[in-house]
């Protein structure tokens, strides 16, 4: 390259950087550079741009392509063809899918539902494989086909997809803006389902998973959409948000880092917001609570039978894990009673002790050997008064205790019977 197309170039990622309004920010700087690069913002309503860069050119979508599916599945749901509790069967293929997954075993199930927030949410992998197989008629490859089929009748014009979770393909792309168009639809074309992008958390078979896009507690009006990554793509975002009655859709691709691409987004959506001339406001702060992030995540989007719906599902899912808690807290309570428990005792014959009490014919014998008197009254179970001694117990002779003379000599045994 010669001096003077390096020097044109610098010029122009400069006017580019300061009409962003980020020529202080050095991760922008690095972003604009590099050639995974792209960004577009856009007014929702109209459509109409006003930040683009490289928008058209081609880039890998990554789990941007969940935005995709989630759109074909809302679509079933409105058609009818399926519901939300339909159970989706999970493929020896869509168990295999990594690295972001829920850990889906193959020949379990999951529902519709639990497809849709595991892919806004965690991103899973699996869960995304395991619904397009399910809405393709058992075969992913024939969903990516009707993705792409659909996609083009939507507008996006540049994007074919190839698989139903974003993994890494090579003739899977799309543009910046064909990115907007489809944030754009969800927004319009289903806002009773676009809460599902607002989700801060999504509880699944005890795990509790956060949602990866960091925006909805960092940027104030934000309220969706998703997050993707893969090495080929850097790191991606579609961004919504919202601010006095205007609302902006973003799309980044090439992010050196999530932290990288976040910091930029918010840069882009300030200066979109400037520009319809909403004055910028301060960063959310990160440790807001999630009862605000649920709040404000939804508020402004989902109808309020959904947001309804889906805080009575996450009430179910913690009351259930709860009981859960309670019940394993029981059982062990339990387990400690039963082994703290006394055994029951067990009557075994054995000699008599030193000191021990004598009753019946052994006391007797044992008075007659020591030629002390003895003295029992009737129900007399009490020691006698003079005990005799071990070796004289041991060499008592029971049977001639019991012979006739020894009983003639004392009448208290006969009264004691």
């Amino acid at each position: 390259m010669s001096g003077t197309s390096a020097f044109l170039r610098s010029r122009a990622v400069r006017a580019l950087m300061l009409a962003l309004g980020v020529a202080s920010a050095t991760p922008a700087a690095a972003q604009i550079g590099s050639e995974r690069y792209s960004a577009l913002v856009v007014e929702a309503r109209s459509g109409n741009a006003l930040v683009a860069a490289n928008p058209d050119e081609r880039r890998y979508p990554a789990s941007l392509t969940k935005m995709m599916t989630a759109y074909m599945a809302f679509e079933a749901l409105r058609e009818g063809k399926v519901e939300l509790s339909s159970p989706v069967p999970v493929s020896y293929s869509a168990a295999s899918m990594s690295p972001s997954k829920l850990g889906l075993a193959p020949g379990t199930t999951l529902t519709v539902e639990d497809c849709i927030l595991a892919m806004a949410t965690k991103s899973a992998n699996d869960a995304a494989a395991a619904l397009g197989e399910f809405l393709g008629g058992g075969s992913e490859d024939r969903f990516a086909q009707m993705m792409t089929l659909r996609a083009r009748s939507l507008g996006m014009r540049n994007t074919t997809f190839r698989n139903a979770s974003g993994l890494p393909d090579a003739e899977q792309t799309t543009t910046a803006r064909d990115m907007t168009i489809l944030g754009q639809r969800l927004i319009r074309d289903f806002p009773q389902y676009y809460g599902y992008f607002s989700t801060p958390y999504f509880v699944f078979r005890g795990r509790t998973l956060f949602n990866h896009n960091r925006l909805l507690q960092q940027y104030d009006g934000a309220d969706g959409i998703k997050t993707g990554y893969v090495d080929d793509s850097g790191f991606n975002l579609v961004a919504s948000a919202q601010r006095e009655g205007v609302r902006l859709v973003a799309a980044v691709f090439g992010g050196r880092t999530g932290g990288e691409r976040d910091r930029h987004m918010m840069a882009l959506l300030d200066q979109g917001f400037t520009g319809m001339g909403i004055a910028p406001r301060s960063p959310v702060m990160a440790s807001r609570g999630l009862g605000g992030m649920v709040a404000s995540a939804h508020a402004a989007t989902l109808a309020q039978s959904r947001r309804e719906h889906l805080a009575a599902r996450t009430e179910r899912a913690r009351a259930a894990r709860e009981a859960r808690l309670i019940a394993a807290r029981a059982d062990r309570a339990a387990v400690r009673v039963v082994r703290a428990a006394p055994k029951p005792v067990r009557a075994e014959p054995r000699l008599a002790q030193k000191n021990e009490p004598r009753t019946g014919l052994l006391r007797m014998a044992a008075a007659r050997n020591t030629r002390q008197p003895v003295r029992m009254e009737q129900g007399d179970t009490s020691r006698s008064t003079a005990a005799a001694p071990r070796a004289a117990a041991v060499k008592a002779k029971p049977v001639k205790a019991a012979e006739k003379p020894a009983v003639k000599a004392g009448a208290g045994p006969r009264r004691a019977s």
